[in-house]
């Protein structure tokens, strides 16, 4: 065993490993001879001597030949034979080995390596084990490698032996392969036992220190060791497995790129889902690189940027010198900025909107049709990407200006040369002006100048970023969203986050700084649909984010949402790209990774702030993950990070108290109240079915007859009403259609699965696409019913492409009232044109908005209680509902209730009022507009001043429960000032609009506050 001993970070053996000795080579060797001499391939009188040169010549490590059998070695040395008879034939003296076996259990790897010189052999079989035995790895199919550099030496004939890089890879025999999470920290039960003989003491506490700390974080872990008495370093990098790809293969680019080489390195597995990889660092002999220091600090500084985005399309560029990693890295993410905001239209759309009349409904779907088309056919990926390896010299000028704001030592003129990165201090740094002025004299045409412009917009509107922090796992930008065209996006963002990763890409977009909406995974089926999701991705998330805004007008926070759109051939990663995503953001939000570890970074914000999530498509099951893991890194608003939380971390989940139906369908009772129907009596057709949340409790809580559902499997029908007592046990069990007993059906009904095709219906109509069926029922003559409730689907399933499909031949609506539960399914336009026919449709904005009142009112209380009142008080625990937490439930519910009849109310009053020329959608959008900005004013105003008022304001818009448990004064202690006054603009002005509606007289305010108001605040 090496005896090894640590002073700080340095270490006194050359080696963390025992040797590897096979004490049955000399044996070996003669059944070798043996095998040879059989075969006949060689001349007797060489065998030996070929023997000889292969097992001491070549330096091979003696793993090798444990590992391997003597046919295999006997083959080699054949190959090996040949390959010098070669080198002779062509005058060549030095000798090419490239040496491959491969198996399920084990792959050995051997081939030529000269430090310094390019080679073909070694990344390719890099790439080969990244792809074939770590990018799988899992605990249960993992695998290790070792791999060791071998000294050149003579050769028995008149070709050199050049020196030799092997690489031995073998599946993973765990001491204990499924770990208890208390066993899962003690290396000795998740290690590998080939690992625990071979690792001496020292490096087996190394490997544990490193491993405990993945286990804490999302990050990859990084540790130096120099060796005493050497030039050589130790660089031990942890992280989880399958978090990224193709990293083996890319550190070696990494390493190579500061004229450093290894001896040896080493991929070890763990059970507990750790993956520790051990480089073996020097300098190039006579290299004129910069000190070895700093060389090995650029390699632990780029290291996370590697581990983020290890393969990018420029990649090239970085194995060849062109770029360093950090360039590389920039230069990809400018191009994905670019693909998202290249494409804007400019003032020729601008002319074009003037003379279409955009605020004409039809005109206006023209435009954005059109605007699609546009952006689709200027500026493609492959064009900007083609545009943007042209020109690697103006990525390191852009590059350089990007750092020189945002790279901490720069920034700070830093006297420490050694931590500033290579190339920086030595690259050319222009202003703006003379950017601009280089971009347009280096480019050949204008679209080339745009891209590059592209560069130095995103460079200006950088805020703060995570581009230079050593523990990140994805890139997050803060940035200024100023550079969006008013023309395109007519309601300012307040913030946006971009995010980039090696699984996905993302935004986050907010209109407030009190802000909250879900993150959303979007999938992708096929590279068609990528390819749609990609160019429509900022554009979406900026709707739904506006829909939010217009929603949220009855709660303190304003409107938000996240996005994460899964790469195509990323489409089994939601998760770890959530993680990602979050990990990221919340790196610019609080300083560190965990407690104890701080970097700085550039923060142009000049002000914290804190965003909330919460759960959307794909992302339910991830919030206590997301609470959880904000708490590990020592967030102080860890409680409050997320909504859509399990009951034990205190939240309120929207499916199990039907939050969100409980909006939706007072909308629907309003209906039945306000046209004097019988709910029994009414035919419904529902699309999201009896899985979802909005659709299991839109069956449970509703008595009408409902004719049809449409959910992810495909279309359940019966015009008598589909059976309820079986639509109940589906939406109980959270199932979807195709389990439906379809002997429930009666004689005209029909289940028609999305996989199902040439499927004749009762009527005789044969339907020849399930999926298509599916897509298109809504707008079926079968669809038929009194009320449309749609709880799910597509934003946009209806526009003015298809609205027309929604009136019969008669001039009448196939419903004559809808109530949109489903974020965005019509367009503006397609609302507008039912309306002109006589349907009545409350739009999502105003019904769709009880699940976020629910969760308005679960992050007050997460923020109204201390750690242990809130454990005690809002945590249930092995099924044991604290009574604190039933009442408030409870409290929630009616809260939601209250502000969905007196919105209904107020629109319907507002709507007859006008004659009923005024349509419900935009009356709505003129409500939520009217409160947003009178909730805005109102925090501005003196009104926030008086004392009393104040106090008189708050005592009825914070919860009673939370009044009567915590206290006022309390409360406005533990609540953030700026979201106490969200909550006093937000109560008044919805108060306020709701009553007087969205034009009152001048009169009206004066008369609302002195009647509620001032009155009690001077009693």
């Amino acid at each position: 065993m090496d005896s090894t001993t640590v002073e700080d970070n340095t270490i006194t053996s050359e080696y963390g490993y025992k040797t590897n000795v096979y004490e049955e080579k000399n044996e070996q060797m003669l059944k070798v001879c043996a095998y040879l001499e059989q075969l006949g391939f060689l001349p007797k009188e060489l065998v030996k001597n070929e023997v000889n040169w292969f097992y001491s010549n070549l330096n091979i490590d003696d793993y090798y030949f444990a590992l391997e059998t003597v046919e295999t070695i006997a083959n080699h040395i054949m190959s090996l034979y040949g390959a010098k008879i070669t080198a002779y034939t062509n005058k060549d003296d030095t000798l090419d080995i490239n040496l491959q076996k491969e198996t399920d259990e084990s792959s050995v790897y051997i081939h030529t390596s000269v430090p310094g010189v390019s080679q073909i052999h070694g990344p390719e079989n890099e790439r080969r084990i990244d792809e074939t035995y770590l990018d799988v790895s899992t605990p249960a199919k993992a695998y290790r490698v070792e791999s060791y550099r071998s000294t050149a030496a003579e050769s028995s004939g008149q070709t050199h032996s050049p020196p030799l890089r092997s690489y031995f890879v073998t599946k993973c025999q765990f001491a204990n392969p499924e770990p208890t999470p208390a066993q899962e920290t003690d290396i000795h039960q998740v290690a590998d036992q080939t690992f625990l003989k071979k690792a001496n003491d020292h490096t087996l506490k190394i490997y544990s220190g490193v491993m405990c700390d993945v286990l804490q974080r999302t990050g990859p872990v990084i540790k130096m060791f120099e060796v005493q008495g050497s030039r050589e370093r130790r660089i031990i990098i942890g992280y989880r497995q399958r978090s990224t790809k193709g990293f083996f293969s890319a550190m070696s680019d990494l390493y190579h790129y500061y004229d450093l080489y290894s001896t040896r390195k080493y991929v070890e597995q763990f059970s507990n889902g750790v993956t520790i990889m051990g480089l073996y660092l020097n300098p190039l002999p006579n290299s004129k690189a910069a000190p070895i220091e700093q060389s090995i600090h650029q390699v632990m500084k780029e290291t996370s940027l590697l581990y983020c985005l290890p393969m990018t399309p420029f990649q090239e560029f970085f194995q060849t010198g062109k770029l360093s990693v950090q360039e590389t890295v920039y230069g990809y993410t400018i191009w994905i900025f670019a693909q998202h905001f290249l494409n804007r239209l400019g003032k020729e759309y601008l002319s074009l909107t003037r003379i279409l009349d955009a605020s004409n409904p039809i005109h206006e779907e023209v435009l954005s049709k059109m605007k699609k088309r546009l952006r689709q056919d200027t500026f493609t990926r492959e064009y900007i990407m083609d545009i943007i390896k042209r020109y690697p010299e103006l990525i390191k000028l852009l590059y350089t200006h990007f750092a020189n704001v945002h790279y901490v030592n720069q920034r700070e003129q830093s006297l420490q040369p050694t931590i500033s990165y290579q190339r920086l201090t030595t690259q050319e740094s222009l202003t703006d002006e003379q950017l601009i002025k280089k971009i347009a004299n280096t480019t050949l045409n204008s679209h080339e100048q745009l891209v590059f412009e592209s560069f130095l917009t995103f460079n200006k509107h950088v805020l703060k970023t995570n581009f230079y922090q050593s523990t990140k796992v994805a890139l997050s930008f803060r940035m200024d969203p100023n550079f969006l065209p008013e023309i395109e996006y007519p309601n300012k963002l307040y913030g946006m986050f971009l995010v980039v990763g090696a699984e996905f890409r993302g935004f986050h977009l907010r209109f407030r700084d009190v802000a909250r909406g879900g993150i959303r995974i979007i999938r992708s089926r096929n590279r068609e649909a990528y390819s749609i999701n990609q160019r429509t991705l900022f554009d979406e998330n900026y709707a739904l984010a506006a829909t939010q805004q217009r929603k949220n007008k009855d709660i303190p926070e304003g409107g938000s949402k996240g996005t994460i759109l899964l790469d195509i051939d990323q489409q089994d990663k939601p998760l770890v790209a959530f993680e990602k995503y979050v990990d990221s953001i919340m790196d610019l939000l609080i300083v560190g990774q965990s407690p104890g570890i701080k970097e700085k970074l550039v923060d142009l914000t000049g002000k914290p702030e804190i965003l909330f999530f919460g759960p959307d498509e794909g992302t339910a099951d991830y919030m206590d993950w997301a609470s959880q893991h904000a708490r590990r890194r020592g967030a102080g608003f860890w409680k409050a990070f997320t909504t859509g939380k399990s009951q034990s971390l205190g939240g309120i989940p929207h499916d199990t108290y039907g939050m969100t139906t409980r909006s939706v369908h007072q909308y629907v009772l309003g209906i039945y109240r306000t046209f004097g129907l019988n709910e029994e009596d009414c035919t419904k057709l529902q699309t999201g079915g009896p899985d979802g949340d909005l659709g299991s409790n839109e069956v449970k809580i509703s008595k009408d007859k409902t004719v049809a559902i449409v959910d992810g499997s495909g279309v359940l029908y019966d015009a008598n009403g589909i059976d309820r007592s079986e639509l109940s046990r589906l939406a109980d069990q959270r199932l979807m259609i195709s389990n439906f007993d379809i002997s429930r059906l009666s004689s005209g009904g029909f289940r028609v699965l999305v996989d199902e095709n040439g499927v004749t219906l009762p009527n005789g109509v044969v339907v020849e696409n399930g999926l298509q069926f599916r897509n298109t029922f809504h707008t079926n003559s079968l669809a038929s019913a009194t009320v449309f409730v749609p709880c799910g689907g597509r934003p946009e399933s209806v526009d003015l492409s298809n609205v027309t499909k929604l009136i019969k031949e008669d001039g009448s609506p196939l419903f004559q009232y809808i109530v949109e539960g489903a974020n965005l399914f019509f367009t503006q336009e397609a609302r507008l044109r039912l309306e002109k026919q006589g349907v009545v449709i409350f739009k999502d904005a105003s019904a769709n908005k009880g699940g976020v009142t629910s969760s308005s009112l679960e992050v007050l209380a997460a923020l109204a209680f201390n750690d242990a009142e809130f454990d005690e008080h809002m945590s249930v625990k092995n099924g044991n509902v604290p009574a604190f937490y039933q009442a408030y439930v409870k409290e929630v519910q009616e809260i939601i209730e209250r502000n969905a009849r007196i919105e209904f109310e107020a629109l319907w009053r507002e709507h007859v009022k006008s004659n009923k020329q005024q349509p419900i959608s935009i009356l709505s959008d003129e409500l939520s507009v009217a409160i947003v900005q009178l909730q805005e004013q109102l925090q501005e105003a003196g009104l926030w001043s008086n004392v009393a008022l104040r106090e008189s304001v708050l005592l009825r818009a914070f919860p009673k429960l939370l009044l009567e448990k915590v206290g006022l004064e309390t409360l406005l202690k533990r609540v953030p000032e700026n979201y106490v006054k969200a909550i006093f603009g937000a109560y008044l002005a919805s108060q306020f609009v709701y009553k007087y509606g969205a034009q009152p007289d001048h009169f009206a305010f004066f008369e609302f506050m002195r009647q509620n108001y001032y009155q009690a605040a001077d009693e």
